[in-house]
């Protein structure tokens, strides 16, 4: 299996945008030819309520509204084309970008470990990026191309550690565009701070966050949707699928495939077997599991009923002075690295 190549991008908003841009150029007219949610989402152009969204991104986050506006130059695309591309969660409320998450504390390790499913067709052509704009710490993320890194999993130069699941919110608000929410956390420098802009801002759809941080002992697990952001940090050990599951969820409309109901229950079932302490190893085997019965956590089925696959499997360990991140393809590691903290908040935990 040939090792996952890791682009630099750095500058300003713009620059970055066109870099990303470049880089996802050469395969992004077939792979939207092939995208059935590209066909849905294509059809919001001009409608008012995208352009309320981008009057709410650019309220909140003018930077990271550039930021999409120079890929757009580097892809050779419309600016509206390419802000509707990264409003899908709010335009197509099931729109195919899957997921499992788990974490787990376990002595004084951390692990966060993530399944990153999505159209099959971007098997082996998707992007790891190490983005580092002017003025902020700076981050290592999956990159799916057309789309703002931040949404699927990522380490920062902070010691901040995410991975995002899809919420298939039905009824979505003016409001900030939860990709650009997700790409925003990782310019923050604490886990409280993450927690903090997730709870505070406008939310216009849903997504659910894992988080952790060097120098904070918590995981985290967050839904942050239209109606209520809820932060859960008081276990041990939890997993997420692609549906709302904390306490109180039952009021705000979603969609629960049943690969999700499947995979939730299943991650419910695998995490407590695992005894202790839990190891690198022991999570991967969760995410890679296959299942007796019902839909799989990993997915390589080519007639999946959510039309996703699994393109790659995270794992990163949270130490004390940075995060181990590894990457996996098709069970076969193509990506090893250490991510140190080298940008302090002034928090002390």
């Amino acid at each position: 299996m040939q090792e996952w190549s890791l682009f630099r991008v750095t500058g300003q908003p713009d620059d970055i945008g066109y870099r990303l841009g470049e880089l996802a150029r050469p395969m992004m007219a077939a792979y939207m030819q092939q995208s059935a949610a590209w066909k849905q989402v294509s059809r919001w152009r001009g409608h008012p309520f995208v352009e309320a969204l981008r009057r709410a991104a650019e309220a909140y986050f003018p930077a990271l509204v550039a930021e999409l506006d120079g890929m757009a130059a580097g892809l050779g695309w419309p600016v509206e084309d390419v802000f509707l591309w990264n409003c899908r969660g709010e335009l197509i409320h099931n729109a195919p970008d899957g997921c499992t998450t788990l974490a787990a504390v376990s002595g004084n390790a951390r692990f966060i470990a993530h399944n990153e499913d999505g159209d099959p067709y971007l098997r082996e052509r998707c992007f790891l990026v190490d983005v580092q704009p002017a003025g902020k710490p700076g981050f290592v993320s999956f990159y799916y191309p057309g789309s703002l890194p931040g949404h699927t999993f990522a380490a920062s130069r902070a010691g901040l550690v995410q991975a995002i699941n899809n919420l298939r919110i039905r009824v979505p608000a003016v409001g900030v565009p939860r990709m650009i929410l997700a790409r925003a956390v990782l310019d923050t420098n604490s886990l409280d701070e993450a927690v903090a802009l997730l709870r505070d801002m406008p939310r216009a759809s849903g997504f659910h966050h894992t988080l952790g941080c060097v120098g904070d002992s918590r995981l985290v697990s967050v839904e942050a949707t239209v109606q209520r952001c809820s932060v859960v940090a008081d276990t041990l050990r939890f997993g997420h699928a692609n549906h709302l599951v904390h306490d109180g969820c039952n009021s705000e409309g979603q969609i629960i495939t049943d690969s999700s109901r499947d995979r939730q229950v299943r991650v419910n079932a695998l995490l407590p077997a695992l005894g202790a302490p839990v190891t690198d190893d022991a999570l991967l085997r969760v995410l890679s599991d296959q299942a007796p019965s019902g839909l799989p956590i990993y997915r390589d089925d080519p007639h999946d009923p959510d039309d996703e696959n699994t393109l790659a499997t995270a794992l990163f360990r949270v130490e004390a002075d940075g995060v181990a991140m590894q990457v996996y393809r098709q069970g076969h590691r193509a990506f090893d690295t250490f991510i140190p903290r080298t940008a302090h908040s002034n928090t002390d935990f």
